[in-house]
């Protein structure tokens, strides 16, 4: 792997660890989205577009769902290119709410995220989570 390549794993590993660092701090979470991003959640929801994104996620931010907490390990980087990349992550989801045992329909997941290199900086394009059932 080039110097390159790493330094470029390296921040596409950083966006994912800030994704979740930020997940309840909604314009720091924004940030790391592209204007188009796309993103299907743990239950099927799709959400396009930074605007929708910011709409959806301010409302569950208001909401018990901000008791949702989840984490992401990255598993697999893989760059089809200079500038895109492919992120497998197994993602973890802790339900703190007072229903949370028939909330979600597992308490984990893989995650796939789909970045691109936007002046120098990784940007979520696209990410779709599928849960993991026991």
């Amino acid at each position: 792997m080039s110097g390159i390549e790493q330094r470029d794993e390296a921040a596409v590993r950083q966006v994912v660890e800030d994704v979740q660092r930020h997940q309840n701090d909604l314009e720091e979470f924004l940030s790391f989205h592209t204007g188009d991003t796309s993103i299907v959640n743990f239950v099927g929801r799709r959400v396009r577009g930074l605007d929708t994104l910011r709409e959806v996620a301010k409302a569950a931010l208001e909401s018990s769902k901000a008791d949702i907490i989840t984490t992401a390990e990255v598993e697999d980087v893989r760059f089809l290119g200079p500038d895109v990349a492919i992120v497998a992550a197994v993602k973890r989801v802790f339900d703190k709410r007072a229903d949370a045992g028939t909330a979600l329909p597992a308490s984990s997941g893989w995650i796939t995220y789909v970045m691109t290199k936007e002046s120098d900086e990784w940007r979520i394009v696209s990410a779709q989570t599928t849960p993991i059932l026991t």
